[in-house]
């Protein structure tokens, strides 16, 4: 599943180390997804533009043709929050993407935080069993967990462990095909954070790298790179197997760790299971089974 796409570099992928490009990026893929019809717009066959084209998309935010043209080719920098709103409403935009709209129009760089396990964080995590549980950081390393949130998601411990960054780890690795049976909805989630943190760190090199490797090893990732989704780390419900307890629905909440005040450090990961339910019986044999004898995911 996984191809190479040859010669791709960090100044090639919309979103990655120039938060203007990454802006109008940004925007043409967002004008993209809007159906003509749905904002009282003739549709049909004929038009030769998937979406909306440049100039409806600034008729409905009121702003000028040509403001918006060079706001799409990274050549206006700092939009009034007047003009970003209105282009967010044209655009449908949900919060999270108004948010992720404002990042990337502010010209103040970000230094990318230096979020360090700290011992009572690790301490948490051990406290926090029977319930698996990681953390990662902004480049989606897992960089904290317990001994069952290690075995949960695909064998973080031992000499034949999986990579540790998850990124790397569901689009460079088959096993995680097996771990993640919603593979797709995982991709897009991973792709999608990348994203958020790619437009807030735009000096982070080892976030940028990361993204050029990838989007060089997979065509899928690149795929779902240029869609420009961005994904918000929340709460629900996920689908995990492994080869001891076998399927898994296990509901998950995410809990921020700041690094320093209004950035986001460390997300923490914890999944759970209903009482008395299959899941957590599952749960109770895995995490006796990864405390006795930790061994690495064999896929």
């Amino acid at each position: 599943m996984n191809g190479v796409t040859k010669d791709v570099g960090s100044d090639a992928i919309d979103g990655v180390g120039d938060t203007r490009r990454a802006l109008g990026g940004f925007l043409r893929a967002r004008r993209g997804r809007v159906a003509p019809e749905h904002v009282g717009l003739a549709g049909g066959r004929r038009r030769r533009v998937r979406g909306l084209r440049r100039e409806e998309l600034a008729q409905l935010a009121g702003i000028s043709v040509d403001y918006y043209v060079r706001l799409e080719q990274g050549r206006a920098t700092q939009p009034s929050p007047e003009v970003l709103d209105a282009l967010a409403t044209a655009l449908g935009l949900d919060a999270a993407e108004r948010g992720h709209l404002a990042t990337l129009a502010d010209a103040r760089r970000h230094p990318a935080p230096d979020a360090r396990v700290s011992a009572p964080l690790r301490r948490i995590l051990d406290a926090m069993a029977p319930l698996p549980a990681f953390a990662t950081d902004h480049r989606l390393d897992v960089v904290a967990w317990n001994d069952l949130g290690a075995e949960l998601i695909g064998g973080l411990a031992g000499p034949g462990r999986r990579d540790r960054n998850n990124a790397r780890f569901l689009f460079l690795d088959p096993a995680s095909r097996v771990v993640h049976p919603d593979w797709k909805d995982r991709a897009a989630e991973a792709v999608g954070q990348l994203r958020v943190s790619a437009g807030r760190y735009p000096d982070d090199a080892r976030l940028s790298a990361l993204v050029t490797e990838l989007s060089e090893r997979s065509t899928e990732f690149r795929r779902i790179w240029a869609t420009g989704e961005i994904v918000m780390c929340a709460a629900g419900r996920k689908r995990l197997r492994h080869p001891l307890v076998g399927l898994l629905t296990l509901d998950f909440e995410t809990l921020h760790v700041p690094a320093a005040p209004g950035e986001t450090g460390l997300v923490v990961h914890v999944f759970s299971a209903e009482e008395n339910s299959r899941e957590a019986a599952a749960l109770a044999r895995l995490s006796t089974a990864a405390t006795r004898m930790p061994q690495p995911y064999a896929g």
